[in-house]
Formats: structure tokens, sequence, C-alpha cells
């Protein structure tokens, strides 16, 4: 019978000679550096050559292991043979790759090292078998429960490895696997690092995009061109919420063999992924389409293209609004990764950028021409409905202030009804600016934005940058359009004024002529009737009707000529004073004959500052507009005046409660041809309320007046004050 020979010792020197072997190996392991990534074969090549010399008579071999495919890497291959024995350390001329049911599969599974005198139902690979190997030691490389490989040590001699052996082994096994794993840890941030300066290049190309001021839909072209790239997707989509907030839209399409998908308009509300992704405003990475709860809700671009992956990301702006939504999808199970969704949540971001501007630019385009075409308030009432829009607000408003300083809600969108101070709004989902005019900064008012409560109590935030710089470029358009307002005011004014001064010096020559022709025909009407009456008294004494019928045509001529001096007179050039509103109202009342119906009641005109104005002319206007109220409530009512004052101005009104003025008549009233309820009064040349807007003009004021049509109506006279308050 054959015994096995005794196993051999190691002596001291060989002992020192391992362990300067395990410092060389450590020390090549610690000098993998980035440039060495993917290459651990000096340090796998110092342990297999240190490894047969603890076990003399002995070769070894290393593979690789890749844990994720389950397979061995031929091409990873390093050894070293014992004295004596011819084993090739080139792969390509050695067949002894690892077999699917060998010793090296087995040792991976069992993740601990296996002996093949132990395992009776192994046999040793017959490579090595025809070399003459006796006994095969297999040891698995494994680091972090991850296997990375497996080493190989093949006895020639008929015996069993010893415990010193063994422990030897198991310090090399340790060492392998920490070169090789990271080696690989290496070259993997090395990708990484490769893949990220990739990303930031197609981010900077995006950015790049951006600002090249594309048009929308060139933009989302590119943009989704280099999602694409980015995550070798074979299709993509943007697809972007509509006004109505109800349908996704497409708006870009990009990928290989298509030009637009089957739906273009996809509901909200409807049941696919990208409505899905929209509604929950979350990311969606699917490896496999067919996989609940997918399968039911999914339906392809195309019914002829098979997609078996997809991963969606929604575009939601600074404000939270949700634009749309950014989808790719691939034929291939597992086709995305994680850093891929991170990549396209990036993209999408500059799509929603470039969203936004273009919003923003169509925004400031449309104001600008109402700022050249409309009317102030319409202006206004766009700027708000556009910060709503813009900033996904739920209501905005602006507020000017008055002549009294205080602020005053002008205009407002979304429902608000906030009519107080400004400053008793909730400031947690409110932004409000000021509408600053000029170099000194004076504020005209303020423009502010109200957002909803997105649920659970908690506001959401009003203090994006984006809606600051948004909000500040609207405020500046509401502050264009009420200069422009202003300005526009005080070139009718002052045409107004030019018009009615060129006017007056003309007529004021005609009414000169006319009062002197008018004299001199009508004037000697009462000089002719006294002369009858001197020369035929006896028969005027027996004739009652004569009698009485001269006295009247002498009356007529004499109020004849005392109606046309009074009117005319206001064609003369006006001496502009300081007046008193309280003495023109008195006098006015005074030479007013009115009924026992009407009830007049002033209040705070006392206190008012002097006017800039002609005490006549004044006198007269408050006149007209009393008589005016009288016949408007038919003898029976009450007028109330009273005034107020401003920095610049003084306001007084005069209201009556008569049937009222209806609101398309407002103007129409104060032209010269206006044949209304101031129609011809006796004693009146019938010019009515014209007379009374051509002499406020005169005076630099203005008159205005206010009713529904239905509960009377106020005329609100502006006048200059005639000494600013200090």
């Amino acid at each position: 019978m054959e015994t096995n020979p005794p196993s051999p010792e190691i002596n001291e020197a060989q002992l020192l000679e391992v362990l300067a072997s395990l410092n060389q190996i450590s020390d090549a392991i610690n000098h993998i550096g980035p440039g060495d990534a993917g290459n651990s074969g000096v340090s796998l090549q110092l342990i297999v050559e240190s490894a047969i010399r603890v076990v003399p008579g002995s070769s070894a071999v290393i593979y690789t292991y890749d844990q994720a495919t389950g397979r061995f890497e031929a091409e990873s291959r390093v050894s070293a043979q014992a004295e004596g024995h011819a084993l090739s350390t080139n792969p390509a001329c050695v067949d002894d790759a690892p077999r699917p049911d060998g010793i090296g599969i087995r040792t991976i599974q069992r993740r601990r090292r296996t002996l093949s005198y132990e395992e009776h139902d192994l046999d040793i690979h017959p490579y090595y078998a025809a070399l003459g190997v006796n006994a095969v030691g297999c040891f698995p490389l494994i680091v972090a429960e991850q296997a990375v490989g497996i080493l190989y040590i093949y006895l020639y001699e008929k015996r069993e490895f010893t415990k010193l052996e063994q422990l030897m082994l198991d310090n090399f096994v340790n060492q392998a696997a920490m070169a090789i794993y990271h080696a690989r840890r290496l070259t993997g941030v090395h990708r990484d690092l490769a893949r990220k300066e990739d990303e930031l290049s197609r981010l900077h190309r995006a950015g790049l995009i951006i600002s090249s001021r594309l048009r929308l839909k060139e933009t989302l072209e590119s943009i989704l061109q280099l999602a694409l790239e980015v995550t070798n997707a074979r299709y993509g989509i943007f697809r972007l919420l509509d006004k109505s907030g109800e349908f996704l839209i497409t708006s870009a399409v990009g990928g290989s063999h298509m030009d637009r998908p089957i739906i273009e308009k996809m509901p909200l509300n409807g049941n696919s992924v990208m409505a899905h992704v929209a509604r929950t405003r979350q990311p969606v990475l699917i490896p496999d389409l067919r996989m609940e709860p997918w399968a039911h809700i999914y339906y392809p671009l195309d019914s002829g293209l098979k997609m078996l992956s997809e991963l969606a990301v929604p575009l939601v702006n600074s404000s939270g609004r949700l634009e749309g939504v950014l989808n790719l999808e691939s034929p291939h199970v597992g086709a995305f990764s994680e850093d891929d969704s991170h990549m396209l949540q990036s993209l999408a971001t500059y799509a929603v950028t470039a969203i936004q501007e273009v919003r923003l630019l169509d925004a400031l385009q449309e104001a600008a021409q109402l700022l050249i075409s409309q009317p102030s308030l319409k202006v206004l009432d766009q700027l708000c409905a556009m910060a709503n829009d813009l900033l996904n607000s739920s209501s905005s408003a602006i507020w000017l202030n008055n002549e009294q300083g205080q602020l005053q809600l002008v205009t407002s969108n979304g429902g608000l009804k906030h009519a107080g101070p400004v400053l008793e709004v909730d400031s947690s989902n409110t932004l409000i600016l000021p509408l600053l005019m000029g170099d000194d900064a004076k504020a005209l008012g303020m423009f502010g934005v109200f957002y909803a409560d997105t649920g659970g109590g908690e506001a959401r935030s009003a203090k994006s940058e984006w809606d600051k710089k948004v909000l500040t470029c609207l405020a500046n358009y509401a502050v264009l359009a009420v200069q422009n307002e202003s300005h526009q005011q005080a070139l009718r004014i002052s045409q107004e004024q030019h018009w009615t001064a060129e006017t007056f010096a003309a007529v004021g020559d005609i009414s000169a002529n006319l009062l002197h022709n008018m004299n001199n025909k009508v004037g000697v009407i009462p000089v002719r009737i006294q002369a009858i009456q001197d020369k035929y008294r006896q028969t005027l004494e027996n004739d009652p009707y004569l009698t009485k019928g001269l006295s009247e045509i002498e009356r007529s001529a004499m109020e004849a000529m005392q109606i046309v001096q009074e009117n005319l007179s206001h064609l003369r050039p006006i001496r502009m004073e300081k007046v008193r509103i309280a003495s023109s109202v008195s006098d006015a009342i005074r030479e007013v004959q009115l009924p026992a119906g009407i009830q007049i009641r002033v209040d705070g005109l006392d206190d008012l500052p002097m006017v800039t104005a002609g005490g006549q002319s004044l006198t007269f206007v408050f006149k007209n507009l009393i008589e005016n109220a009288n016949a408007a409530m038919n003898g029976s009512g009450n007028i109330n005046i009273h005034g107020v004052a401003g920095p610049e101005w003084v306001e007084v009104s005069i209201i009556d409660n008569g049937p009222g003025i209806p609101p398309e008549l407002h103007n129409q009233i104060f032209e010269l041809n206006f044949t209304g309820r101031a129609g011809a009064q006796p004693g009146k040349l019938g010019f009515g309320l014209w007379w009374v807007k051509t002499l406020m003009t005169r005076l630099g004021g203005s008159v205005t007046v206010e009713s529904d049509g239905q509960h009377g109506a106020a005329f609100v006279l502006r006048l200059p004050r005639a000494e600013k308050p200090s």
C-alpha cells in the first residue's frame, strides 16, 4: 500500500519570505490608483507567486468573477507554476477555464473553500489531471458579501494541505479579494466620473440651447434629442399641459421612424403612464411595462411599436405649476437606470426654464401692445391675469394711491374681494411689491399675488427669486400704464384748454359784436315803449289789455338783454383769483329759485382750502348744477353738496336723489347739442351742461358724473388748490 509523503515544513526563512510577500502585496494594492483602475494584475501576480512558495510543489491560478452575470472572466487569468512543471502563463495556451459544474462554481456558491480530497463527488479538471495534479484547493475571493474571484491551488504531491498552508492561503485570498474589489471600485469611480463629465457636457449643451433663444418647439426638440443620446432610449416625447389644465398636448417627438404619436391630446385624468406622472408630479422608472400596475395603463406611442421599459418625469416650475411631462421609452427590459432618471429630471428643469421664458416673453409682448392701444385700467386688468398665469397664483390685485394718499383697490383677478389695507393680508402665501416711479422711488401703489393652500394647511412658499423677478417686471409695466394714463389725461386737458381758449378768443369777438347789435336793436324797445306810454297815456288808461301787453314787451326785452349779457359775459377772459368754495355755493343757492319741495344740505365746505378760479364763473357752475338737479327731481327731493381736499386738488360733489343718468350717456350730456333732461329752461339759453364743462376746463379743473342710471346722480367738480399743503 502506497503511503502519502509527509507534509513539508516551512522553515523560519520561508516564513519571513512569505511575510515580506504579504507586505509587498499590500503595498501594491495601496498603490492602485485611478490610472491603474481595472488593472489589479500586479497584485494578483504577486499573490499567486507567493502562494506557490507557501505551498511547495504547487501551481496557483486566479480568475475574477462577475457576480451580476454569474460568469468567470477568462481574460483575467493570472497564474504561477511550481518549478519543474510546465504550466503556461498565457491564457490563450491554457484550457483550464472553470467548468459550469466544477469545483470553482461550487466554491463560489457555498462561499467557503473547497478541498478536492474532502469532496468525493468532485473530479480534478481534465487539464490538470493530465499534468499529474493529485489535489486541488479552491478558495473564494469575497468582499462585503460579494464574490469577486477564485484562487485555485494545484498539488502535484499526494498529500493534504497543512493547517499553516491553509492559514497562509486565507491571507492571500483576502489580499486578492481586496485587490480585485479596490480595482473595480476605482474602475467604477473612473467610469462614473467620465459619465458625469459627459452628463455635465450635455447639460452645458442644454444651457446653450436655452440661451440661444430658439423657438419653444425647437428648444424642446433639442433637449429631447439630448435625452435620447444620454439614455440610449428609442423614443421620446414632450407633452405640455394646455391652458384648460385638462389635457397633455404633444409638443415635441424624437426617435427613429416616428414623427407623431397616435394620440396627440391625452386627458390628464386618463388611464396612462404620462397622466399618472402628471397627477402625482413624481418621476417613474418602469423596468418592465408588462408588470403590474403598469401593464393595464400602458399603451404604445404607436401601434407598430413594442416598448418594454419607460422613464417619465414631470415638468414642474418653481411656482409649483405643472407644465407637462417628458417621457422616454425603450424596446429593452431594464433599459433605464436611476442615473438616467436623475439626468432626465435635470433636462426637464431646462425645459421648464425654456417654457417659463417663452411664456414671460409672450406676456411682455402682449403687455407692450396693450400699453400703446388700451386704457390703463384694461392694461392693469390684463397684468393681473398675466400674474396669475405666470406665477400660478390663485388671485392677484393692484392698489393705487388715491388723492388722500390711501391705497385703493383698482383691479383684481381670481375672485379677490379684499379691498382693505394691504398689510392685513397673510404674508406666508402672498407676494406684494410696490409700484415705484422715477429715480426718487415714489410709490404709486402695490401689486400683489396670492397663492392657494397646497393642502394640509401648508401654504406654498411665495419667496422664489423667479416669482419676484416676474412680478417686478409686471409691476414696472403697471407703473408705465398708470404714468401713460396720467400723461394722456394731462395731454387731453391741455388740448381741451388750448382748444377752448382758441374758441373763446374767436367767440369773444363775435359775442361783443352780437351784444352791441342787440343793444342797438333790443335796447331801444324799452325807450320806445316809454314814449308810447307818455304820448298815449289816456288811451292806455282806457285799454288794460294794451297796457299789460306793452308792459310784458318791456319786461321781456329787459330780461332778454339781461340773459344775453349774463351768458355772454362768460365768453370774456376769466380773471383767475383765490376763491372760497363755501362762498360760491352760498351765492349760487341764493340766486336759484327752488320750490319748497327741494332740500339742500351742505357739508364740509367751510373747511376746504381756497381754490384758483373765477368767482363769477364758479358761482354760475354751481347754480347750473343745482338747477339741473331740481329739474331732474321735478321739484321734490334732496340735494347734498360736500367737498374733500387732496394734496393737489379740491373735489366738490353735487348729489341728487333723482332718477339718475344712464352710464352710456355720461359723456354725451356734456356735449353742446345734447337735448336731455337739462333741456331749455325759462331764462336759460339752453346750453346746459356744456357750459359747466367748458367753464371747468377754462378754470383748469374738470367735471365728471357718477350714476348707475337708477339711484340719483353725482356731479364731481375738481379744482386746483390755490396753495399746496406744506
